[in-house]
Parts: structure tokens; C-alpha cells; sequence
């Protein structure tokens, strides 16, 4: 892990003791924080940057429009959500409710749970720049050049002259940077654009190259490390 990149909190709240009680447990987890007192200023900071965590007290009417406001933004990466609240039960759109009051062990316990949802949904959107040749084979079993541009968890970026369509398979080896061995990878194309550029899901990965590439994009994560023991 390195210092390179800290998660970004947008904190909604009046209630200073909430505050004072969210603070410390944003410092102790390494997470950036940006206080906003008003939903309108919150949305127009949301529209700008690029917010890995909401936590706002619950209030209502005004709780359900903020939420309704942020989603129309149609952001591709979508925020964790924390919300603070006196009712019971689940709220829509909310991830994590801590139940007011709030203590150090509550909160701490939600935020918790919250760094690791953010973790998981960057290591799964995140994808790293390859630019790696390889020839793969199609649900045809006709030869296919194509050029790997990047990498993630779910899924794999390619440039090539071929023509693709949604739908389409395609089966090669890949041999990541520092790895000992080639993973061999089943793709089917989700998307094309201009360019020659694909993108793909992954169908099929044997067991064991799952491990190589899982192990290879834990080593490229670089978020700060948080001060406290996850």
C-alpha cells in the first residue's frame, strides 16, 4: 500500500457532535474528508469531484430528494452511502445506517463496514494500462489479433482491427508483468467504440489463473493505508 491515493468523504451534517464523532474515525481510517452544511452544495460538489463515501444525518423528505438528486447524476463509479438515522429498518439507496445516538463503537463498526465496501468496488472498477499483443481465438475458432490495453476485476479492454460485435467470444493467453506464467482468458464483448476499441466481460478463467490475476491487482491497488487495523 502507498500514500499515492486516499478515498474522499463528503460529510452532510449540522449535528457537531456528530462531527466531532465522524472526524475522528474518518482520520483513523485515512479517508480525506469534505464537510458541507447544505444538499444543494453537496450535489453540486458530487456533479465536480470524485466522492468515495456520503455520510449525511437522515432528515426525511429533504434525505430522499438529496439521495434522488445524487443518483441522476449517472455517475459510472457510485459512491458508498452512510446515513445516520433514528428510524428503524432499511432506508432505499443507503448502504450503511448507523442509528442515532451514535457512539465511538457504532459508528466506528459502520465506517468499517463502509471501508470495505469502497475497497471492494475500487479494486472491481479499477483497471490498470496494459499494452500487450496477443492472439486469441473466436467462438468460430478463426485467429483474432488484438492488442490488450487494460485490465480490472470484472473485465478487460481491447483495441483491434477486427471487427466485433456485442455478443461476440474471444479465448487467449495473457502474461501480466512480472508473472511466471501466462492466465488464459474467455471474454465476451459487452461494447465497441470508434477506434477499434472493445471492452469485455469475463466468461471463463481457470481457478488458478484466477489466483495469478487477483494477486497481480492487489499488488497495483494503491490506497493510503488507513491508521487503524481493518
Amino acid at each position: 500500500m502507498t500514500p499515492d491515493m486516499a478515498f474522499e468523504c463528503l460529510l452532510l451534517t449540522h449535528d457537531s457532535g456528530v462531527f466531532c464523532t465522524l472526524s475522528r474515525e474518518l482520520r483513523d481510517l485515512s479517508i480525506c474528508t469534505q464537510v458541507c452544511l447544505s444538499p444543494s452544495k453537496a450535489l453540486s460538489l458530487l456533479a465536480k469531484g470524485s466522492t468515495d463515501l456520503i455520510v449525511f444525518d437522515w432528515e426525511e423528505e429533504s434525505s430522499f430528494e438529496f439521495l434522488h438528486g445524487m443518483w441522476k447524476l449517472g455517475r459510472y463509479q457510485k459512491p458508498t452511502v452512510v446515513a445516520i438515522s433514528s428510524r428503524d429498518g432499511c432506508l432505499p439507496g443507503v448502504h450503511v445506517v448507523p442509528r442515532k445516538p451514535i457512539t465511538d463503537e457504532s459508528i466506528r463498526k459502520c465506517l468499517r463496514r463502509a471501508y470495505s465496501r469502497m475497497l471492494q468496488d475500487y479494486r472491481r472498477h479499477a483497471r490498470h494500462a496494459l499494452m500487450t499483443p496477443v492472439v486469441g481465438i473466436d467462438s468460430r475458432n478463426r485467429s483474432a489479433p488484438v492488442t490488450v490495453i487494460d485490465i480490472g476485476d470484472g473485465g478487460i479492454g481491447l483495441r483491434s482491427k477486427v471487427d466485433f460485435t456485442v455478443g461476440d467470444t474471444l479465448s487467449f493467453p495473457l502474461l501480466l508483468a512480472g508473472a511466471k506464467k501466462d492466465i488464459h482468458i474467455q471474454a465476451r464483448v459487452l461494447w465497441t467504440r470508434e477506434f477499434g476499441r472493445v471492452g469485455c466481460e469475463f466468461l471463463r478463467i481457470p481457478p488458478v489463473d484466477v489466483n495469478i490475476l487477483y494477486d497481480w491487482l492487489k499488488r497495483k491497488v494503491k490506497v493510503k493505508k488507513p491508521l487503524v487495523e481493518i
